[in-house]
């Protein structure tokens, strides 16, 4: 990914967002010619020069504090998660160099095989660029058997934007769905661009979904802790499941994702349906500890 494109890009449409007005600037006479804020007005708002601010915004980072990237946040009304991606985007040239190391593969620990087999409900371990690393039964039969995919395939924005069922299972929540993934992606690339996997998935994504490549344009960024997912499943039919994301320790590129409805609930009883199916098939389940990430092309 090209950093000084991408900050540029993320800038742009920060500022695009914010009026004059939520800004607390006295309006300008005339027609303006740009959506939200002018350069100079966040210039302004942040308390630096307009060539300074311009110099940031075409991806000059060299030497810019944090002092200045703070004051850049308040001025286009940043939350914490772009707050910290901007801070990504502005890491000096000598930090990047260390990152542009070529990353280890990542392996979950059996202690969280272990824990994935333990739960009664879905429950799913995504890793760098939201490749699936292990899920248990219930996550699989849930979603679908990343086991039986192509290493380079067991990737959930792959399937979110290119499997069909996808679409069928977010029913009209796939927008939002969608949303989430590239925002996601987004956000790890603020941490991770010189990740030639992601590089490759992103333009994978791109050539083959209109869709992802407006979402991608958008720059949005985003990071998952709790929230509620609308599924309608092809076996039990309507789910809604609350979702809570756990990140796994030794690993910040990793999470666990948990899913359970409402005790009590039609959903839980589908839930259980869905479980008892998955007993009796024999579908599903978590991979052997060790072999996740093992040099595989879609798992580093």
């Amino acid at each position: 990914m090209d950093r000084s494109t991408e900050i540029r890009e993320f800038l742009r449409t920060r500022r695009a967002r914010v009026t004059p007005e939520q800004a607390g600037l006295a309006p300008h006479p005339g027609v303006r010619r740009v959506p939200g804020l002018r350069r100079e007005e966040v210039a302004q708002l942040a308390g630096v020069s307009v060539d300074y601010y311009v110099r940031l915004e075409r991806g000059r980072t060299q030497g810019v504090s944090d002092a200045v990237l703070e004051a850049v946040a308040r001025a286009l009304r940043l939350d914490d998660t772009e707050r910290a991606h901007l801070f990504d985007l502005a890491q000096p040239t000598t930090t990047r160099s260390r990152r542009g190391r070529p990353l280890s593969p990542q392996r979950v620990h059996p202690v969280v095989y272990q824990a994935l087999d333990s739960l009664a409900a879905p429950a799913i371990v995504l890793g760098r660029r939201m490749d699936v690393l292990a899920a248990n039964r219930l996550g699989y039969a849930l979603f679908t058997d990343f086991q039986d995919r192509p290493h380079r395939e067991r990737n959930f924005a792959r399937y979110v934007f290119l499997d069909e069922a996808a679409r069928a299972l977010y029913a009209d929540y796939w927008d939002t769905a969608a949303g989430d993934c590239v925002a996601t992606l987004h956000l790890y690339a603020g941490r991770h661009p010189d990740d030639p996997q992601l590089t490759e998935l992103i333009g994978e994504l791109s050539v083959h979904s209109e869709v992802f490549r407006r979402m991608w344009a958008d720059h949005d960024v985003l990071a998952h802790t709790t929230g509620t997912k609308r599924l309608h499943h092809p076996l039990v039919g309507d789910l809604t499941l609350d979702y809570v994301v756990l990140a796994v320790e030794g690993d910040p590129d990793q999470n666990l994702t948990v899913l359970t409805p409402e005790p009590a609930s039609p959903s839980a009883e589908a839930l259980d349906i869905l479980a008892s199916w998955t007993h009796t098939s024999g579908g599903g389940g978590t991979a052997p500890p060790g072999t996740v990430g093992a040099g595989a092309p879609g798992s580093a």
